[in-house]
């Protein structure tokens, strides 16, 4: 007999022994495995037993799922940028149109009133060369009248220096018109007017403006011969000439003319001055 058998044995008995293990694994927040282990022992069974129980996995549908989820949320978010940018353009367009829709109306409404102002223009001026005519018409009318009366008398004649003026036109009849000549045998109108004058001994400015001014204004019913007849405004005459009696003048008219006799409803003046 041993020397220990007396001895009660120290090891105590095993107790029953029950493990159960989860094992989890998560992809994408859903559950993968779940792993049950259970062993049963009795008191005198020397190690526990262990079972492993595995559960199908659902990790490849749910990752094609997270990846179609994924494209689809970066497509929606292009689609997006793109809706965005199509509307900024689209709005852009709008307001460039408004402004254009803006200055072509700006610049119709000037057209417009540049236009009714042209108008008004034209008509004052049609107006303004209507009343003209008329008064010319007038005058001319009053003095063929006083023309016709004072034709039908003898001319009264000239004397002393109006005499040597209307002696002097007389005697250029059919000389030629040039413009700017003083002589001897060509003559612009205010250039032979000069001239008779100063056979009279009378210095006229040179220019039918000025000589339209010189001596006493009289009216066309009351002319003498000797006379200076002028065409336009005292101080803008455009042309001068003599009157030589009888209801005459003579003047250097024009290239085609030269000096000529011509009565006075052949151009009607303006007015006269009387020098002598």
């Amino acid at each position: 007999m041993s020397h220990t058998a007396h001895i009660p044995s120290h090891r105590k008995p095993r107790r029953s022994a029950s493990k159960m293990a989860l094992r989890a694994g998560v992809t994408g927040g859903v559950l993968s495995t779940l792993a049950v282990a259970g062993a049963a022992g009795s008191a005198n069974a020397a190690e526990p037993v262990t079972q492993t129980i595995e559960m199908p996995t659902l990790t490849t549908d749910l990752s094609s799922q997270v990846a179609q989820s994924a494209d689809a949320t970066q497509q929606a978010a292009a689609n997006y940028q793109v809706q965005a940018e199509r509307d900024a353009a689209f709005d852009k367009a709008a307001d460039q149109a408004k402004k254009d829709q803006v200055a072509a109306e700006k610049k119709a409404e000037a057209k417009k009133k540049a236009e009714a102002k042209a108008k008004a223009e034209a008509a004052a001026k049609r107006e303004a060369a209507e009343k003209a005519a008329a008064s010319r018409s007038s005058e001319r009318t009053t003095l063929q009248a006083t023309t016709a009366s004072s034709s039908d008398e003898a001319p009264a004649p000239a004397s002393g220096s109006a005499a040597a003026v209307v002696s002097f036109v007389k005697s250029h009849i059919g000389d030629a018109y040039v413009s700017g000549g003083t002589g001897p045998s060509s003559w612009d109108c205010s250039g032979l007017v000069q001239a008779a004058y100063k056979q009279a001994g009378v210095d006229l400015p040179r220019v039918s403006q000025d000589q339209s001014t010189q001596g006493t204004q009289v009216g066309l019913d009351n002319l003498q011969a000797g006379d200076i007849l002028y065409w336009g405004g005292s101080g803008s005459a455009y042309h001068v000439a003599i009157y030589v009696g009888g209801g005459k003048f003579v003047g250097a008219q024009n290239s085609s003319t030269g000096v000529v006799e011509q009565p006075l409803s052949y151009d009607q003046p303006t007015g006269a001055v009387r020098v002598l």
